[in-house]
């Protein structure tokens, strides 16, 4: 079990994998108790001042900034938000994505800039901690004010109402306070603009996806590797001089990482009667090496957002300042998911390529990479599936932060649609994750057609990992759990050394 202490401290993607993969335990770093503690102090000071109004503390909320809320109506204001604001539809937000809107609330919450109580943050932890996963759900954000529907979700169990799902159970936030003997949380001024504003919605959905890209970046160069000496290709447009001309960092990566792959490849070190290779092979570093620098902008966006505190207004104790102002905006998420689901998705579309010349009948290859091709239909049809699914991710493509709908009357009259860009983006990675599948279940099957010859060491090593839980296909045969156990090895079992 590792336990990550929450502080001030950079969140790196190294503790971030760890925090999606399930085994960690959150603690809370007494400097960041004690930050947390002196602004709450501070507010509560402020508060006694007379006359002096504070958005979202003593006011009301968006166009209602101007209404005065009395102190003995604080608490009931903040619980009114969190209740009126609870208003998601669609699918149920994965357990996984939960989990990291949990530390994501709990790390923004953590630097003390915020107002909440300690014993807020204290219960968030509980829930992380043991694995209680608020009910949320996927529609109902702007992208600006904060994630307001989906973090209102995963508030409401804090005050004893909602939904949870803990320990294989569904039950209601009040049952949760009596299996667990808690009492609910009693909001205090701003704590509900606190739990509310803010990008975790948006943030969870693309540092997961953040995490898949690489993977997928890596494993798409493999495949790549695999296709091309199955398809008897040329290793010359990965050669380091070619790409040392025209230096993007991610093509003379891509280049050099699928010239290791065909290390000691027999195949590929044979003479070629063909002058050139179609684009899908020979422009991969050029394709797939856009797609890797893409992924280093979208990194940094990412690493400083979960690094961030995202709330409205900012409190800043030690300066005497309370700001109003608009650091819930989600537009330089939705550029960086909109241009994510982009660049990921054109490692799908590159892949059904590949895939689509593998099943043509040339080079010595049989149509659709089977023995007897007309009482067989071979691999015709996984073609079709990519081909499905690459023109699926093309209409998910379509950016959302380009759209804008005002709201709350205009006073929120600029939105990013950064959660759009985060559930599209979510789409695509596990779109192109099938279409690698579909390739590399295409590719190991072409490469039977080519034996006794052996590609490299290292692509060999997967083939007979792969080949444990897909057989080569002599005939006709139902393919799909075929596909969907190539998925499942590109997800738990793919490696590389």
């Amino acid at each position: 079990m590792y336990i990550h202490t929450v502080s001030s401290s950079q969140v790196g993607l190294n503790t971030l994998g760890k925090i999606v993969s399930g085994d960690v335990r959150l603690e809370i770093s007494p400097e960041s108790m004690n930050r947390i503690s002196a602004c709450r102090q501070y507010l509560d000071n402020k508060m006694r001042v007379p006359g002096e109004l504070i958005y979202g503390v003593n006011t009301g909320f968006g166009a209602l900034y101007n209404v005065a809320i009395g102190t003995r109506e604080l608490e009931q204001l903040q619980k009114n938000l969190v209740m009126s604001h609870a208003c998601g539809a669609g699918d149920q937000v994965p357990k996984e994505i939960v989990r990291l809107m949990l530390f994501l609330k709990i790390q923004s919450l953590s630097y003390g800039y915020s107002g909440v109580q300690t014993e807020t943050v204290i219960r968030l932890k509980d829930f992380f901690n043991q694995g209680i996963y608020p009910v949320v759900y996927e529609q109902g954000s702007l992208g600006a004010s904060g994630d307001l529907a989906p973090l209102a979700h995963l508030s409401l169990p804090l005050i004893g109402m909602g939904e949870v799902e803990y320990q294989g159970k569904r039950m209601t936030g009040e049952e949760l306070n009596r299996t667990m003997g808690w009492d609910p949380i009693k909001l205090q001024s701003k704590e509900g603009l606190a739990l509310l504003n803010g990008t975790q919605f948006m943030s969870a959905y693309g540092l997961w996806s953040l995490i898949q890209a690489k993977r997928l970046s890596k494993q798409a160069d493999m495949i790549c590797a695999l296709s091309l000496d199955a398809y008897d290709g040329r290793i010359e447009p990965f050669t380091e001089d070619v790409h040392s001309v025209r230096p993007h960092d991610g093509q003379k990566k891509t280049a050099a990482d699928i010239s290791m792959f065909l290390e000691g490849s027999e195949l590929i070190a044979r003479p070629k009667e063909h002058v050139q290779d179609p684009y899908s092979f020979r422009c991969t570093p050029q394709v797939h090496g856009a797609t890797k620098d893409c992924i280093e902008y979208v990194t940094k966006v990412l690493v400083t957002e979960m690094n961030s505190a995202t709330d409205n207004p900012t409190i800043f104790p030690n300066l005497d300042k309370i700001v109003s102002a608009g650091n819930f905006h989600g537009q330089p998420l939705a550029l960086a998911l909109d241009f994510l689901a982009i660049a990921i998705a054109e490692l799908g579309s590159i892949s059904e390529r590949r895939t689509n010349q593998l099943v043509l009948g040339k080079r010595g290859l049989p149509p659709f990479l089977v023995a007897k091709p007309g009482l067989n239909s071979g691999f015709m049809i996984p073609q079709y599936t990519a081909a499905s699914i690459v023109s699926q991710n093309k209409q998910l493509c379509t950016p959302s932060c380009v759209d804008s709908i005002d709201s709350s009357q205009a006073q929120e009259d600029h939105v990013s649609m950064g959660a759009n860009s985060a559930l599209k983006c979510y789409r695509v990675m596990n779109n192109v994750q099938r279409v690698l599948a579909i390739e590399l279940f295409n590719a190991s099957q072409a490469l039977e057609f080519r034996r006794p010859a052996r590609t490299s060491p290292r692509l060999e090593k997967i083939v007979t990992a792969f080949r444990r839980h897909v057989p080569f296909v002599e005939d006709d045969t139902v393919l799909y759990p075929y596909i969907h156990k190539a998925e499942n090895f590109l997800k738990n079992e793919w490696y590389s050394d």
